[in-house]
């Protein structure tokens, strides 16, 4: 899954927490000066070719919704990070965070106890 540019992610936000929108409503949803009604649908239609959005008809409108969720988008990313900076290594990604100082042995600590809770 491709990532989602600045905008397009902005429109998936929308999606994600409004639900199935026409053009018209999600334009409602932006801050003044609102982004126009062909530009914001060309970027839907974009979406839906690439397989993030679909739409139902009704008569000459439609009503497009997200078909990829949130969450799956964001692992889809996480994977993707993953797979091309830390040769597909989770654990190389853990000692980064330790080494940036990002991740403390107490946080690991409190990691390894919730995993084995799950067990």
């Amino acid at each position: 899954m491709r990532r989602l540019t600045r905008k397009e992610r902005v429109i998936m936000d929308y999606y994600w927490t409004y639900g199935p929108m026409f053009i018209r409503e999600l334009q409602e949803h932006y801050p003044d000066p609102k982004p126009s009604f062909g530009t914001l649908s060309n970027q839907v239609r974009t979406l839906q070719t690439d397989g993030f959005m679909s739409h139902n008809a009704f008569g000459t409108n439609y009503q497009y919704y997200p078909v990829v969720d949130r969450e799956q988008y964001s692992k889809s990313g996480i994977n993707g990070i993953v797979d091309e900076f830390f040769s597909n290594s989770y654990s190389s990604v853990v000692m980064s965070f330790v080494k940036d100082e990002k991740l403390s042995v107490g946080e690991l600590e409190q990691i390894i106890k919730e995993i084995k809770k799950q067990q």
